[in-house]
C-alpha cells in the first residue's frame, strides 16, 4: 500500500468526518454529481455520503476532493417544461444579439468585445 493511498483511506470517517476513499476506489452504490447526471439522477437534497481524495500539485491545499452521493437515495432529474425551453431560447437569443446594431449575429457575442465582430472592427475589410 502506497503512503498516498493510506492517507486517503478512511472508510469509517474517523479522520475526515465522512468516509473517505482514494481516487477510483469508492465502493459501488456511490456516485458524483456528474455520474448521477449521466444516469438521469440528481442528489435530491441528500447530504454528502462519502468523498474521494487524491493528491494534486496544482491546488493550494495539495488535495483534490470529489463528493459522493448514494445512488439509491437519488431522485430522477426534473424534465424540461415548455416554459423552461422558451426561457432558455430567449436567453440564448439575448446572448447572440448585438447591443449596438440589434442584429442576431448567429454566434454568442464575445464578452471581451461587447458587440459583434463587424461592429467592433468597422474599418476591417472582410475576405469574401
Amino acid at each position: 500500500m502506497s503512503p498516498t493511498f493510506g492517507k486517503c483511506f478512511d472508510p469509517t470517517g474517523a479522520k475526515f468526518g465522512i468516509p473517505t476513499y482514494p481516487w477510483r476506489y469508492a465502493p459501488d452504490g456511490y456516485a458524483t454529481r456528474r455520474q448521477l447526471r449521466a444516469l438521469g439522477l440528481r442528489p435530491g437534497g441528500q447530504p454528502v455520503a462519502a468523498q474521494v481524495m487524491r493528491r494534486s500539485r496544482g491546488r493550494k491545499t495539495g488535495v483534490l476532493v470529489g463528493y459522493l452521493y448514494r445512488i439509491d437515495l437519488a431522485k430522477p432529474i426534473r424534465p424540461m417544461t415548455s416554459r423552461k425551453w422558451g426561457a432558455l431560447a430567449l436567453a440564448m437569443l439575448a446572448r447572440r444579439t448585438c447591443p449596438q446594431c440589434r442584429l442576431d449575429a448567429g454566434y454568442v457575442i464575445p464578452r471581451s468585445l461587447g458587440t459583434c465582430v463587424s461592429c467592433a472592427y468597422p474599418n476591417e475589410q472582410r475576405a469574401a
